[in-house]
């Protein structure tokens, strides 16, 4: 049971790392870097991050070895996971998150699901298991390939991953539904000022 649990939760995490990486495919150094949100939110900044709470999940929190990344000390910049700064490039981030993926991955064929580990910025909370941790960062890196979906198509209006969790519409077709949407919007615009 414990092997085929792990498999399970390890499969989820492995297709949103694959899904999250798809996106940034065919774009240019500048489209992976662009901030596209209010937030700053960007495609190698996203990888940069996961890459990154992979490392401290996996690595650190049961004890294992993990690369120093200044990025995560406490005097950092304020997100400096979430960006990429103009020394680093695309190749040493998607480097570092194949270094990640390999801590990772050690971790989950090498442990228990109930193997102990804590995690020191949950204070009180902070003694979890492995499965925890799968869950947990699993959640994280689907939520984060979510994100990354949405700036990608933000860029260049590519959606989804051809999984089949997405309508196949053409380009008018897509117009129309916007337009309906946009038309149901507007109708709870009380004072006619819809987007």
């Amino acid at each position: 049971m414990d092997t085929s649990e792990k498999d399970f939760l390890n499969r989820y995490l492995r297709k949103a790392r694959r899904e999250l990486l798809d996106t940034l495919d065919g774009l240019t150094e500048a489209q992976v870097r662009r901030p596209m949100t209010g937030t700053g939110t960007n495609l190698l900044g996203l990888v940069k991050h996961v890459a990154t709470v992979e490392i401290g999940y996996f690595g650190g929190v049961f004890g294992r070895p993990e690369p120093d990344l200044p990025w995560a000390a406490d005097d950092a910049d304020v997100n400096a996971d979430m960006w990429a700064t103009a020394e680093e490039s695309r190749e040493q981030i998607l480097a570092l998150q194949e270094e990640s993926v390999r801590i990772a991955e050690a971790t989950i064929a090498e442990l228990d699901l109930d193997a102990v580990g804590h995690v020191p910025w949950w204070g009180e909370r902070g003694a979890v298991t492995l499965r925890q941790i799968l869950v947990h960062v699993g959640f994280e890196v689907s939520r984060h390939a979510g994100h990354a979906d949405i700036v990608r198509e933000l860029l260049d209006e590519r959606a989804g991953h051809g999984d089949g969790n997405l309508a196949e519409l053409d380009t008018v077709q897509w117009s129309a539904y916007r337009a309906r949407l946009a038309e149901v919007a507007s109708s709870f615009d009380p004072i006619g000022e819809g987007a």
